[in-house]
């Protein structure tokens, strides 16, 4: 579906884009920073990730209404020269010979933070931007940008850290925010934000606005749950899937990265497919299959073994999974803007995204502990197995939703 969005979306996406593959090279630099240049533990490599995700995602639990009353374009663009800054300042430290554990995770809570804040100000720009009829074509964008950028990036990545060492992959990454800076400058036009009388003073009532809102919509409720395990559970296995692969199985460093950058391209075909099959066979039922086969397939992982058998097994099994995610996920995320008001976009946003950042926080820390009183493997099978009650928490029906949430 070759839909024309304008030029102020091509720079949006640009943005996101540069952004995003910058995320993706310097996917894993933090922990290799940590143990090979710091010397960490296994216990605060992982700390530095649980911790970061969680502690970023409760900070950024009160930007949602502040957020909501401020033109988005400015947001975004403070956002990214935040997340730039903290970026830039890791290589700064280790050339001057002060960079720290400490400095690691301040960073990593503040370049999580100020994502949680960007991510929320330009999805509500999007609704803005973008007629209502064509999101579900401007959110395939974004998310086959963002699995090309899953597949490439860590590769290009793991190059470079090869080459050059892990602190040059956050170097790039913090330029990378920087260009988004740039992309988010050159949009023309509008801005949109909520009337300024309400936002005066910062109310504790405030702050359980999302949520309100989320819970008072059916449809939007059963959304919410569904999203956030399936990616909780699904995230939870990602540690486990490494310690499996690379240290029971002793896969090769370059088998592990195909067992996850080529399913990622299945993510890319399911997003271009998204709005051909809802053209075809409509919104309601793709969300619903798409939805129900992506709750099926993590549970092939529980057959991973040694051996190139295996590995095709994950390839194959996270391939299909990922495909369907293609399919779904900017299905959902248009039902998800198209039923939120334009004033509250923001802030949904911002309850939607620190709630699954602290599930994911939450849950990979139990099914850690869940694989120290077992195994990995049977820890990702029983994961596998709640993921097949997930599906019944999908919208049985889906109303259109109200005139006000519709307009942009």
């Amino acid at each position: 579906m070759r839909v024309r969005l304008g030029r102020s979306f091509g720079w949006l996406w640009s943005a996101y884009a540069v952004s995003t593959y910058g995320t993706w090279i310097a996917f894993g630099a933090f922990p290799l920073i940590a143990v090979q240049v710091l010397h960490a533990p296994a216990f605060a490599v992982s700390l530095l990730e649980a911790a970061g995700l969680a502690v970023a995602a409760i900070a950024a639990f009160p930007l949602g209404p502040w957020v909501e009353h401020r033109a988005k374009r400015p947001v975004m663009i403070a956002m990214d020269l935040i997340r730039f800054a903290a970026m830039a300042s890791v290589p700064i430290a280790y050339v001057l010979d002060l960079l720290s554990y400490g400095q690691l995770l301040v960073v990593s809570v503040i370049s999580g933070t100020a994502s949680i804040a960007f991510t929320a100000a330009s999805g509500a720009y999007l609704k803005y931007l973008v007629r209502s009829d064509h999101l579900l074509v401007a959110n395939g964008r974004f998310e086959g940008t963002n699995w090309v950028a899953t597949a490439a990036g860590p590769p290009l990545g793991g190059a470079l850290v090869g080459l050059l060492g892990p602190v040059i992959t956050v170097m790039a990454d913090a330029l990378s925010y920087l260009l988004s800076a740039l992309g988010v400058v050159r949009i023309r036009g509008g801005d949109v934000a909520a009337p300024r009388e309400q936002s005066s003073r910062l109310r504790g009532a405030d702050l359980l606005g999302g949520w309100r809102f989320i819970l008072r919509d059916r449809v939007l409720r059963r959304l919410f749950l569904n999203s956030i395990l399936v990616s909780g559970l699904i995230m939870a296995t990602v540690p486990l899937l490494s310690v499996l692969l690379l240290d029971q199985y002793h896969f090769p460093a370059w088998q592990y990265g195909l067992a996850f950058g080529i399913p990622a391209l299945g993510g890319f075909v399911g997003a271009r497919l998204s709005a051909r099959l809802v053209t075809r066979y409509g919104r309601r039922r793709v969300m619903i299959v798409s939805g129900w086969l992506r709750s099926l397939f993590p549970l092939g992982l529980a057959f991973i073994h040694p051996g190139i058998t295996g590995l095709l097994t994950v390839i194959i099994v996270e391939g299909l999974l990922i495909t369907c995610m293609g399919v779904f996920n900017p299905i959902y995320a248009t039902e998800r803007l198209q039923r939120t008001p334009a004033d509250h976009a923001a802030q949904v946003l911002t309850t939607w995204s620190v709630s699954s950042k602290l599930l994911q926080a939450a849950l990979m820390v139990v099914w850690g502990i869940l694989a120290t009183l077992t195994s990995p493997l049977t820890a990702i099978t029983m994961s596998g197995v709640l993921l097949l009650a997930t599906p019944l928490l999908l919208p049985k029906r889906t109303p259109e939703p109200a005139a006000s949430a519709r307009a942009a």
